[in-house]
């Protein structure tokens, strides 16, 4: 049987999802905006906090809207207006968007034999001077033995269209990164500025596995395919969606033993660039979904 409830601590309110034995668990954050804080699939940990490792800095599992990476300056111009947002980036950007500090709300928790779900809220009432518009997000992430599907659900609550690209920024557990590997398909790279600003799409030779080895990685793909795949000696997991366009930021953080595997919908300053940027009209919604399997055998 799985099951899901709600918890307190230090402060913080939590969503458990977890199956009887408890040999597989997601726990999920409301006041930070319903990111996912741990994640373990029979036993073994896939996601799970570090110390020395705050989330203000690394925005661990956070959802990322309404734009993913960063926003050069903050600033941008839609339909000929323009709009400054706050720089979070050493003052110099607007880093990952609006809603990962957010306080989600409980809707709904389903539970059953197989799996068990919960379906997450947060409604913006306020206009913001860099983003001006209502809106409603909608989480729903949902527990197998071996799989967690992460749906999302984007609504325009206003009376004006608004531009949005969507990520999520989980970090995965490693006890060897540099023994562990990567599968995506990708023929593009984007080239950063020293502020990690987009300054241009140049082609990439991809090899069949991304060998992590001593990388120092900050780096932004094009996707081929809606799928990535990591490998490390103790697990391997596939993330899937069933978005059409599709990028993907890896980062690895200094001396820790993890990736960050960014699945997104546009790439740094898309608000300005474009590239993967979307307008969601006033009382439109748009849904994709994100899965992760374990393909242990």
């Amino acid at each position: 049987m799985y099951k899901g409830k709600i918890i307190k601590e230090n402060g913080f309110s939590f969503i458990e999802l977890q199956n009887t034995s408890k040999t597989t668990k997601a726990k999920i954050c409301l006041e930070e905006g319903a990111r996912l804080k741990e994640l373990k699939f029979k036993q073994v940990f896939l996601i799970k906090e570090q110390p020395n490792f705050d989330y203000k800095d690394s925005y661990a599992s956070s959802i990322l809207f309404p734009f993913a990476s960063r926003i050069q300056e903050g600033r941008y111009t839609f339909k000929d207006k323009m709009y400054q947002f706050n720089c979070n980036d050493a003052d110099k950007n607007a880093l990952h968007g609006l809603v990962y500090n957010k306080k989600f709300k409980v809707v709904h928790i389903s539970e059953g034999s197989k799996f068990c779900s919960v379906i997450l809220e947060y409604k913006e009432v306020q206009e913001s001077p860099g983003f001006p518009y209502t809106y409603k997000i909608q989480l729903t992430y949902t527990l197998f033995e071996k799989e967690m599907s992460l749906s999302v659900k984007i609504e325009n609550t206003d009376v004006k269209a608004f531009p949005f690209t969507v990520g999520w920024h989980p970090y995965f557990l490693s006890d060897n990164l540099s023994n562990s590997t990567l599968k995506f398909k990708s023929d593009k790279k984007i080239e950063f500025d020293e502020n990690l600003i987009t300054k241009r799409v140049v082609d990439f030779k991809g090899e069949e596995e991304f060998k992590i080895e001593d990388k120092q990685l900050d780096d932004c793909y094009i996707l081929n395919s809606d799928s990535i795949e990591f490998k490390t000696p103790k697990y391997q997991i596939e993330i899937t969606t069933n978005q059409i366009e599709n990028y993907l930021q890896l980062y690895t953080p200094k001396d820790l033993p993890m990736i960050a595997i960014e699945p997104m919908t546009g790439i740094s300053n898309s608000f300005n660039n474009q590239i993967g940027l979307q307008v969601l009209e006033p009382k439109q919604s748009y849904s994709f979904l994100w899965d992760l399997k374990l393909n242990n055998n």
